[in-house]
């Protein structure tokens, strides 16, 4: 933005350059509405989605062991996650079952979102207990989440940098000896 094109912020906090882009709707959610209440399915908000009416509920639909249902608060348009019924929240805790289903909604969602949205690509993955950014750590879910070029955030963008805690080489003989062994 040119200085031609800078607006004062008077008297809403401290002048600067920076662009405002408001998401008042993600407040409920820092304020941790629709969290769960405990580690039990009762204080779960996945479970108790499975009660409502579809459409309510935002679920876009249901298989045996899995359904799929938008995130409330996306991080793009059209994020949505897969969601087993059974509350287990770790990973490795699906049966075989849940998690070849858990899949094949995963890749659904991927050719359902494309076909409609024209998505270049996808972030999909789960968030493993709290420490991991787990906003309901007790009930897994898988999140996929529609990108399109220009859409990243500000760290390769304006920053030019990746985080990373730990050298490649490092990283690749944790994992491949851990690979092995189990």
């Amino acid at each position: 933005m040119s200085d031609q094109e800078f607006v004062a912020q008077d008297g809403v906090g401290v002048q600067d350059a920076l662009q405002r882009l408001w998401t008042p709707h993600r407040l409920a959610y820092v304020q941790g509405a629709d969290k769960a209440d405990g580690d039990e399915p009762q204080g779960c908000p996945f479970c108790r989605l499975v009660e409502r009416d579809d459409a309510e509920a935002l679920i876009l639909a249901r298989g045996k062991l899995v359904y799929a249902v938008l995130n409330l608060y996306p991080y793009n348009p059209g994020h949505l996650m897969a969601v087993p019924y059974r509350h287990v929240a770790d990973y490795p805790d699906l049966t075989p079952e849940e998690t070849v289903e858990l899949a094949e909604f995963t890749q659904r969602a991927m050719t359902v979102v494309r076909a409609v949205s024209g998505a270049h690509g996808f972030n999909i993955g789960m968030n493993q207990g709290v420490i991991a950014g787990a906003g309901i750590a007790a009930h897994l879910h898988q999140h996929v989440v529609p990108r399109w070029g220009g859409d990243a955030n500000f760290m390769p963008v304006v920053g030019h940098t990746k985080v990373l805690p730990q050298l490649l080489g490092q990283t690749r003989e944790l994992l491949a000896g851990a690979w092995h062994e189990r």
